[in-house]
């Protein structure tokens, strides 16, 4: 069976909503290449197809919209000589279908239940009208494999209220549906329930005029939202806000690391995020601190752009592959890491690594 499946739902006045389906239940619908060759044409088929309305995309299963991508793939491509290739191939049609989605005319309604990671966020972020639920839970945990929040994140973790989007980078700190509306990465949060009243409102909806597409698909989820009972959620983020705005009032990622550590509390909440940062690649932190403010006014094209050179830079120069090892494949929890501590990170080291890939990106013709 493929790993992506399309069902086209036959609305009213033959128009059609299509359901795009990541189909990889048993890795929690990672996100392979072979996905992401499956949706880049057929959005690109569906934007000229005038009988199609609007589309839904969602992974199978109860368990997981999008549990990232495939960097377990990644891993073994890089202990080739061809891996730095690898990798501009996969982080260049990944980061082209996301804008895809960013930019999309037509409404993209992502329906984000379960696992959101990673290549999933980026995935449902871009989507206009993008849905959680009482069991999403997301994270950009990428700080435990030797990455960055990429996939856009460069974009939508600036546009996040405060300095909330700077300390979820840092920390990859795990966030439910409320925490996503509340940050403003998702645009309704819903009941698993209401699923099959959603399609069923959108195959009955009156399409006959393309321009309101968007207002009609937003009526109806906000109709829905309305009777949502996973409105009552607590979004720990906003009961965390004043003390995450202290914490990244920062110069550094050492002094903000060194700030996260010395708070004494007993909330699990904050004791994760400390766990993660005494964990966590102190290269990533890094990274991420100075990605963040080096793209907090780039626009989404020359995110994408930058994005995809440090990416590269992270798989043939950093240490991507050892995190990926150390978590995914040998699964010692053991990672080897460059440096001991955020302090220790060398500037020269860093330099490198956000320096320009290639004379001309690869997905300069976006």
């Amino acid at each position: 069976m493929s790993c992506v499946l399309f069902t086209e739902h036959p609305a009213l006045e033959g128009k059609k909503v299509v359901e795009i389906t990541l189909n990889a239940e048993r890795s929690l619908n990672a996100l392979s290449l072979e996905m992401i060759r499956l949706i880049q044409p057929a959005l690109d088929r569906y934007r000229d197809d005038d009988s199609v309305v609007a589309i839904i995309l969602d992974g199978s299963g109860e368990k997981a919209f999008c549990a990232g991508g495939d960097v377990v793939s990644l891993y073994h491509a890089l202990q080739k000589t061809t891996g730095g290739a690898f990798a501009t191939e996969y982080f260049s049609a990944e980061y082209r279908l996301d804008y895809t989605i960013h930019t999309y005319p037509k409404p993209i309604i992502g329906w984000g239940a379960g696992i959101v990671m990673g290549g999933g966020l980026g995935l449902l972020a871009g989507c206009r009208h993008s849905v959680v639920t009482e069991t999403t839970m997301i994270a950009m945990p990428e700080v435990t494999i030797g990455l960055y929040p990429d996939v856009g994140a460069s974009w939508f973790l600036n546009r996040c209220p405060g300095r909330t989007g700077l300390f979820l980078g840092m920390t990859g700190q795990r966030i439910n549906g409320a925490d996503a509306k509340f940050i403003g990465i998702a645009k309704r949060q819903l009941d698993n329930s209401q699923r099959p009243e959603l399609l069923a409102q959108l195959l009955a909806a009156n399409w006959s005029d393309p321009s309101s597409a968007d207002t009609c698909v937003a009526n109806i989820l906000r109709s829905l939202e309305s009777q949502s009972a996973a409105l009552q959620q607590i979004s720990l983020v906003r009961e965390h806000y004043d003390l995450i705005q202290t914490l990244c009032d920062v110069d550094s990622a050492g002094e903000f690391v060194e700030a996260l550590l010395k708070v004494k509390t007993d909330d699990n909440w904050v004791n994760k995020a400390q766990r993660a940062v005494s964990h966590g690649s102190p290269l990533s932190i890094a990274i991420i601190y100075r990605q963040l403010h080096n793209s907090k006014y780039l626009s989404l094209k020359e995110v994408f752009i930058a994005e995809l050179s440090l990416s590269v830079q992270c798989c043939v120069k950093g240490e991507l592959a050892e995190g990926v090892r150390a978590l995914l494949v040998d699964k010692d929890g053991q990672p080897n890491w460059r440096f001991t501590t955020v302090a220790q990170v060398e500037a020269e080291f860093l330099d490198q690594l956000f320096t320009d890939y290639w004379p001309l990106s690869p997905i300069a013709d976006m």
